[in-house]
């Protein structure tokens, strides 16, 4: 019998929006939309975010500025109710997500460990 793994995936995938942690994080984004200050300070946050990983993975050095701008644009964020909600929302999804993939790679962990 063969085994088609990416119908698996798209089952988990359908699970994955059903579970508590996902409809958690849902709610507390649509909570953050509300607040236009918020969520226009959270898109800022995004795009700082990807700028600076994008330098990194090519292998620039970040200047003092965008540390320093980053840095404070963290704090910022650090003190809206909504977007610290919206953190702790996705960090709990990906507490799930991490005991998902631990799961799923468990062949090949066990397949080097021996």
């Amino acid at each position: 019998m063969a085994v088609n793994i990416y119908d698996t995936a798209n089952q988990l995938e359908q699970e994955l929006r059903q579970t508590k942690e996902f409809k958690a994080l849902q709610a507390a984004y649509a909570a953050m939309k509300t607040n236009d200050s918020a969520f226009a300070l959270f898109k800022d946050f995004q795009e700082i975010q990807m700028q600076l990983s994008q330098k990194q993975m090519n292998g620039e050095e970040l200047t003092d500025d965008e540390v320093q701008k980053a840095h404070e644009l963290a704090d910022k964020v650090g003190n809206v109710d909504e977007i610290k909600s919206l953190m702790g929302k996705e960090r709990d999804l990906n507490q799930l997500m991490n005991d998902l993939n631990q799961i799923i790679t468990k062949p090949v962990q066990e397949l080097y460990g021996n």
